[in-house]
């Protein structure tokens, strides 16, 4: 019972770092936010994301962000 007790724990404590990245909002999210659920994009590509968002409008399709310089037709694929 103590070593279930145990394994129990730790799968808590490793939940966290197992989960999968979840679906982002580009159009409202943070670039924080952006950084963390986008595949193949950092902190600076995010800024730019929502750079280009608040000069530009929101993004109308998956395929707009692929006008932000930096993020290139296979980032869009990826997401």
């Amino acid at each position: 019972m103590r070593l279930f007790s145990i394994a129990a724990a730790f799968a808590l404590l490793a939940a966290p770092t197992l989960a999968w990245a979840g679906p982002v909002d580009v159009n409202t999210a943070d670039a924080e936010t952006i950084s963390a659920e986008l595949k193949g994009v950092g902190l600076a590509k995010a800024k730019a994301i929502v750079d280009y968002r608040e000069k530009h409008g929101p993004f109308r399709s998956a395929d707009d962000l692929s006008l932000v310089k930096g993020i290139g037709e296979r980032t869009v694929e990826l997401n």
